[in-house]
C-alpha cells in the first residue's frame, strides 16, 4: 500500500476503536478481508473457524506459519480465520505499538498471509479458500473471549473453534491463577466440549525440547491435573504440531522489536514485507 491509503486504513481502524471502545460490546469484527472478489460478493458458510489471538506487537513469520499449516492442513474443509486483538489484556499492555498501528498491522498481514496460502491452492480449490475477519475484544482471559466469539450472533452457532496458540500459550491457558475465584480448570470445561487447540511446539525454548512438551500432554491424558480439576479426556481436543526445527532462525516478536532498535535489515526473516516497510515507515519500536 502507498504512504496515503496507510495513513487512511490508520484513520479509518482509529475511528472502529474509538467507536468500540465506547460501545457496550465485548467482541466486534471491525473488517473482513476476502480471498477474493468473487467470495467477496457470495463467501462460503465456514465449516471450521480458526482463532488466532496475539498482541500482534508487531505480527511475524511465526504468526503466518502457525495460520497456514492450519489452514492448509485440510482443504476440503472451507475454513475461516478470525485475527482477534485483546485491547484489555490480562498480561500485555498497549506499548510500544499503539492498538491502531497494530490494526494496520494485522490487516498488512491478512493479506500476505491470503497471498501465501493462495499459491498452494488449485483453481478447483477456490471454493475453500479463507476469508480473514479482523476482530476486538475487550475480554482478557482466553475462555471469556472463545465465549463472546460463540455468542456473537456473527458466525453459525454451531462452528468449531480452533484456536492456535503457541505451547507457551498452553501453558498460561492450563494455570488455574487465570480462573478465580476458585482458582480451577473447570471453567475449561464448557469450551474444551466443543472447540479444540492446535498448539504449535517451541522446542529448544524455555519450555524444553519437543518430548517434554509431549509429555505435558501425556500427563493431562493421565490424569495429572485432576488435583487443579483438569479432566483425562480434554486431551484428545488438543493437537501439538511440529514448530521451527532446531537449526532454524527463530522468529517471535521481541526478536522482531529488538531488531529494528539494533539493526532494522535483520527485519528481513522475521516479518511480512509489507508489514516491515510500515514498521520501518511509522518509526514503531524505535525508542
Amino acid at each position: 500500500m502507498t504512504a496515503p491509503a496507510l495513513q487512511t486504513l490508520r484513520t479509518q481502524y482509529s475511528l472502529t476503536l474509538k467507536r468500540f471502545i465506547a460501545s457496550v460490546k465485548n467482541f466486534e469484527i471491525l473488517t473482513s478481508i476476502p480471498a477474493s472478489h468473487s467470495q467477496s460478493l457470495s463467501a462460503p458458510t465456514p465449516d471450521v473457524l480458526y482463532v488466532l489471538d496475539s498482541s500482534f506487537n508487531p505480527p511475524t513469520l511465526a504468526h503466518r506459519r502457525i495460520a497456514s499449516t492450519a489452514l492448509l492442513e485440510n482443504s476440503s474443509k472451507a475454513p475461516r480465520l478470525l485475527l482477534l486483538l485483546a485491547i484489555q489484556n490480562a498480561d500485555k499492555s498497549s506499548k510500544p505499538a499503539s492498538f491502531e498501528d497494530r490494526l494496520v498491522m494485522m490487516d498488512l498481514f491478512a493479506r500476505d498471509l491470503l497471498a501465501y496460502v493462495t499459491t498452494h491452492f488449485s483453481t478447483s480449490e477456490e471454493k475453500s479458500l479463507p476469508a480473514i475477519d479482523i476482530a476486538l475484544t475487550k475480554k482478557p482471559y482466553f475462555v471469556d473471549k472463545a465465549a463472546e466469539i460463540e455468542t456473537a450472533g456473527v458466525y453459525p452457532g454451531s462452528l468449531e473453534q480452533v484456536h492456535l496458540t503457541g505451547y507457551d500459550t498452553l501453558i498460561r491457558i492450563f494455570n488455574p491463577k487465570y480462573y478465580p475465584p476458585e482458582h480451577t480448570l473447570q471453567p475449561l470445561g464448557p469450551f474444551l466440549a466443543r472447540h479444540r487447540l492446535r498448539v504449535t511446539m517451541r522446542p529448544g525454548s524455555e519450555w524444553g525440547e519437543t518430548e517434554a512438551q509431549k509429555q505435558y500432554l501425556l500427563n493431562m491424558a493421565q490424569g495429572g491435573m485432576e488435583n487443579e480439576g483438569g479432566k483425562r479426556e480434554w486431551a484428545r481436543r488438543i493437537e501439538l504440531v511440529e514448530g521451527s526445527r532446531p537449526d532454524e532462525r527463530p522468529v517471535s516478536s521481541t526478536l522482531a522489536r529488538e531488531a529494528i532498535r539494533s539493526n532494522p535489515q535483520d527485519l528481513l526473516g522475521l516479518v511480512p514485507d509489507s508489514v516491515r516497510e510500515f514498521v520501518l515507515s511509522q518509526q514503531l519500536y524505535s525508542e
